[in-house]
């Protein structure tokens, strides 16, 4: 067939795929009289707890070892942001301290930090991202050069799916807690939380944006993790372009240093406290008011409101069932544009390695020596034949709101020269073969030209 005869694909970018089994799952919650926060939501929750442990999604949840073992571990949100900002609360940012952020990442990494008060410090990543993966991760001798008496908190992203390396920034907050100052302040029920559990550290947090990672595993000290469980306090997105998804939503998990419980802090304390703050403060929530006589609560603080749904949990429950296999789906679609994009020499992520294993979540590529404009026409090149691509990310000090702090991407040239040639092609479980190789086919003709 010649270039002019070519039959035209139209290719989304990343659509949900929900079949089915979620459908009905969430017929069964409307219809069932509980649609706001109540049992599906809890459901998934230690179901969640339970895959980030062992990264299985049929461990025993709901009897009365599996909730015992499984609940007070995470917490189902309305979005990674909500949780993100929320790790950041029960740890204790606020107003005067400093976060340190990526300058290669999305606007939630750091977005999070400003809604606490606190400044987001950006710092560069390494020439071409990590060596191996070749993931835009952070510089760690600027890293560790940024951190001062006003740092609370890393913030470590696991882009594209990709596990970043958690032991090394452990070491460089190791190394550089002398220069930690713990809060002490006790105005309220979350200051006090957050005073005993800074203590308890003695050191920064290391708080981790696993919005692309879950299923996600690295080996951490010689032993295999899964994302969730290798930071102090992890985010997690289900927004309705990620593997998996409620629509909207989200999740916070943590794992906490001995010490901390030393102090006296437990997870069913800490479960509470992300309760309080996500749902105005209120001492009970709408389930635990249905009990007989149960109606009065209290206000201990004037919170937010970003709770998870049981409709939107109703979706989670399902795609849980089903992750496994679309994991796998989407590593058969990596190893096809593996194989293309290293036949015409393109850069790319590395997903699997000897101690990696990514949850596949975007294909990140790069045209060796283009500019920002020839990516940009390869972009429109692409779309022309149908194939929706996207760029991750343009850079944070390039946007308005963080050139407004201060912030000039000639600060961060790594960060630059790493986002001028990148293109993120469609990676989704509504990929049919034929539209994989329509989209390989697509690439070679753009790149030929």
């Amino acid at each position: 067939m010649s270039e002019n005869e070519i039959i035209l694909r139209n290719i989304p970018f990343s659509p949900p795929d929900i079949s089915d089994a979620e459908v009905e799952e969430v017929a069964k919650a409307l219809k069932s009289g509980w649609i706001t926060t109540g049992p599906r939501t809890k459901l998934l929750e230690r179901r969640l707890a339970a895959y980030i442990d062992t990264g299985k999604n049929d461990v025993d949840c709901e009897s009365e070892a599996g909730v015992a073992k499984y609940s007070n571990r995470v917490v189902c949100l309305n979005s990674a942001t909500a949780a993100e900002e929320l790790n950041l609360r029960i740890w204790g940012v606020g107003p005067g301290d400093e976060v340190i952020v990526p300058a290669y990442t999305y606007t939630a990494s750091a977005s999070a930090v400003c809604h606490c008060g606190a400044t987001p410090v950006f710092v560069d990543v390494q020439p071409n991202g990590n060596s191996t993966s070749h993931m835009p991760e952070y510089d760690y001798e600027a890293l560790e050069a940024a951190i001062t008496e006003k740092t609370k908190a890393i913030v470590v992203v696991d882009l594209g799916g990709l596990v970043g390396d958690y032991e090394r920034v452990f070491e460089i907050a190791e190394r550089q807690k002398s220069k930690f100052v713990p809060k002490s302040t006790t105005e309220n029920s979350l200051d006090e939380l957050s005073s005993k559990i800074q203590q308890g550290f003695g050191r920064v947090a290391i708080v981790a944006d696993c919005a692309h990672s879950l299923g996600a595993s690295v080996s951490f000290k010689g032993q295999k993790i899964y994302a969730g469980n290798l930071a102090d306090f992890s985010s997690f997105s289900f927004h309705a372009v990620k593997n998996f998804t409620t629509a909207e939503g989200g999740a916070s998990s943590w794992k906490l240093p001995k010490s901390v419980y030393d102090t006296g802090v437990t997870d069913a304390e800490i479960y509470h406290m992300y309760q309080l703050l996500s749902l105005h403060g209120q001492s009970k929530d709408a389930l635990a008011k249905t009990q007989i006589g149960a109606w009065e609560y209290d206000i201990v603080g004037p919170w937010y409101k970003c709770n998870m749904t049981d409709i939107m949990a109703a979706i989670g429950l399902r795609q849980l069932d089903r992750y496994l296999g679309l994991l796998d789906r989407r590593l058969d679609i990596i190893r096809k544009y593996d194989n293309a994009c290293d036949e015409l020499g393109l850069l790319h992520l590395n997903h699997h390695m000897d101690e990696m294993d990514s949850s596949n979540h975007l294909y990140l590529m790069r045209v060796p020596n283009a500019t920002e404009q020839q990516r940009n026409e390869f972009i429109i090149k692409l779309a022309e034949r149908g194939v929706a691509t996207n760029v991750h990310y343009k850079p944070l000090p390039m946007m308005t709101a963080y050139k407004k702090m201060g912030y000039d991407i000639n600060d961060f040239p790594n960060a630059y020269d790493y986002y001028r040639n990148e293109i993120t092609l469609p990676l989704h479980t509504n990929l049919s073969d034929e539209d994989v190789d329509y989209i390989i086919a697509s690439l070679k003709a753009v790149f030929a030209k």
